[in-house]
């Protein structure tokens, strides 16, 4: 019974981590996959959807799978990022497909554009490829009056310094009063923003 309910709900969800749209560097928090839509968490890209949006980017310029990973953060708002494990995969797909082709290389860096193939399907799926960039927008929006990302982050580095601080053994009385002071100085710098 309880398998039956893990796989029911497995089902729901879509695809597994990782399948389809990309699992997001671990971050679990919230709207790094999507954004609250009806009370909700709904995927950033559904099946088939990022292969669009990366087509879209390369046909504004050609780019490196790593520009294109920060470029769809970016314009995200700092909500979602693809992993490399879909994106260069995807490349090679798309490139396997005739859709782009490796422009030039640098090293290990491959920067991709569109081919002519690429265009056309990119033209034969406006009506998507426009909806999927409204919905990014709209993410960006939702996530930016939200949490800043730049924040979001900050408190993540402060509470694993904490952390790291902790575990390598007990501090001495000088040294908890260093970090008292160092978090009462932020919180004070905060407060007068």
């Amino acid at each position: 019974m309880y398998h039956r309910h893990l796989k029911r709900q497995r089902c729901m969800r879509g695809p597994r981590h990782g399948e389809g749209f990309g699992h997001d560097h671990e971050r679990g928090h919230w709207g790094r996959r999507g954004h609250r839509h009806g009370g909700g968490l709904r995927r950033m890209f559904d099946h088939g959807d990022l292969k669009f949006v990366v087509l879209a980017l390369i046909a504004e310029q050609p780019r490196h799978g790593y520009e294109i990973i920060k470029e769809i953060e970016h314009r995200v708002g700092g909500a979602y990022a693809p992993s490399p494990g879909v994106i260069y995969p995807l490349l090679t797909m798309l490139e396997e497909m005739g859709l782009a082709q490796l422009s030039a290389s640098e090293g290990a860096k491959k920067l991709y554009a569109i081919t002519e193939q690429g265009q056309a399907e990119l033209a034969s799926n406006k009506a998507n490829v426009d909806a999927l960039f409204a919905r990014i927008a709209s993410a960006r929006e939702t996530f930016s009056s939200g949490r800043s990302p730049q924040i979001v982050r900050a408190m993540e580095n402060l509470k694993v310094a904490l952390r790291l601080r902790m575990e390598r053994g007990p501090l001495t009385e000088a040294q908890l009063q260093d970090v008292a002071a160092a978090i009462d100085a932020a919180a004070q710098a905060i407060e007068r923003s």
